[in-house]
C-alpha cells in the first residue's frame, strides 16, 4: 500500500484525477500543510506528495526517507528545495504545459483594459461621467508601442504572438534563449538595459531565483520611459513594490497590472493597494475551467507514473 499525501488543502481532487490511481494500492490522504513541522507530521511515511506552495526544504526532505516523488500542481519550484530534494534521492516534478495559453491570455487583457482605461472609464461612467476625450487623454495605439518581454520561455513566446496580432512591436530579453528562437518569433533581442529604456510597456515572465528577486527595483524602473506601464504574471518577489507603487504615485509609471505579490494575500499597508493606476487579480492568470482540471490530473499522473516504476510526465531532477 502506497500512501500519497496531497499537501495543499486547496486543491479539490475529483475522480478525474483518482482514476490516475487505478490499478494501485494507494492511502490517499489530504492534509493542509503550510509549515515545515506540518509537512513532517503528515509526509514523514510517505511514498509520494503532491504540493503547490508548502515550503518543502532540507529539513522537510530529511524527515521523509520513503518519498519517491514530490509532484507540483504548476510550473515554479521556488517552495521546494530542488538540490535538497535530488540529495534526499526523491525526484520532482512539476505542470509546465497547462496554464501558459491562460497566462498569456491574463497578461494580454491586463495590457489591454489598463491602456483604453477600462477600469476608469467604468468608474465614471458609473459615477455619472460620459467623457470618452477627456478621460482617454493619452491613449495610444498598439501599432505605436513596443512591447518589451523579461524572459521567452513558454508563456512569454505565447504573450509575444497575441500581442503581434494586436499590433505591438515586440522586443524581449532571455540569456537562456539562442538567436534562433527569438528570430523565429518574428521578436527583436535585446538586452536588459536596452529592454528598460526603449520598451513602453514591460512585461515578466521569468521564475523567481536569487538572481531574478526584485529585478525590477527603482533603479529599473527609474530607467523605463515616463508613461510605461508594467504587466506581471509572473511571481511577486520579482518586483520591490515600495518602489513600484512610489512609481505609480508620481506617474512615471502610468499603469500596472499586477496578478501575483510578494505576500499573498496583500497586507492592508501595502503601498500599492492606495494606487488607482494599478490592476489587481488574486494569482488568478493561471485559471480557466480546463487548466484546473489539467494541472491537477497531470500532477496525480506523475505521482501515479513514478509508483508504478515509469518515469514521470514531467521530471525536473
Amino acid at each position: 500500500m502506497f500512501k500519497v499525501v496531497k499537501t495543499d488543502g486547496m486543491l479539490q481532487t475529483e475522480a478525474e484525477q483518482m482514476a490516475q490511481f487505478d490499478g494501485l494500492a494507494v492511502n490517499f490522504v489530504e492534509a493542509t500543510c503550510l509549515t515545515e513541522e506540518a509537512l513532517i507530521a503528515a509526509c514523514a511515511d510517505a511514498d509520494a506528495v503532491l504540493a503547490l506552495r508548502e515550503p518543502f526544504t532540507e529539513k522537510v526532505m530529511q524527515a521523509m526517507p520513503k518519498c519517491k516523488i514530490i509532484s507540483r500542481f504548476g510550473v515554479g519550484l521556488d517552495s521546494i528545495d530542488v538540490p535538497a530534494t535530488t540529495a534526499a534521492g526523491i525526484r520532482v516534478a512539476n505542470v509546465p504545459d497547462s496554464n501558459f495559453d491562460e497566462v498569456s491570455t491574463h497578461a494580454l487583457a491586463m495590457l489591454l483594459a489598463l491602456l483604453r482605461r477600462l477600469p476608469q472609464y467604468d468608474a465614471a461612467v458609473r459615477a455619472g461621467r460620459w467623457d470618452a476625450l477627456g478621460g482617454g487623454v493619452g491613449i495610444r495605439r498598439p501599432s505605436h508601442m513596443t512591447l518589451g518581454l523579461v524572459g521567452f520561455g513558454r508563456i512569454g513566446r505565447d504573450f509575444a504572438r497575441k500581442a503581434q496580432a494586436v499590433g505591438f512591436q515586440l522586443q524581449a530579453f532571455d540569456p537562456h534563449m539562442p538567436a534562433k528562437v527569438f528570430q523565429e518569433a518574428g521578436v527583436k533581442q535585446v538586452s536588459f538595459e536596452q529592454l528598460l529604456v526603449s520598451s513602453d510597456v514591460l512585461s515578466l515572465h521569468v521564475p523567481l531565483i536569487d538572481s531574478t528577486a526584485n529585478l525590477i527595483d527603482a533603479d529599473a524602473l527609474g530607467q523605463m520611459r515616463a508613461g510605461s506601464y508594467i504587466i506581471n504574471v509572473s511571481r511577486g518577489g520579482l518586483i520591490d513594490e515600495r518602489a513600484l507603487a512610489a512609481a505609480l504615485a508620481s506617474g512615471h509609471i502610468a499603469g500596472a497590472g499586477i496578478d501575483t505579490l510578494a505576500s499573498e494575500p496583500p497586507q492592508a499597508d501595502n503601498p500599492l493597494l492606495k494606487q488607482a493606476n494599478l490592476l489587481l487579480s488574486p494569482h488568478a492568470a493561471h485559471y480557466s475551467q480546463q487548466s484546473y482540471a489539467e494541472v491537477r490530473t497531470k500532477a496525480f499522473a506523475s505521482v501515479a507514473a513514478m509508483l508504478r516504476g515509469e518515469e514521470p510526465l514531467y521530471p525536473v531532477n
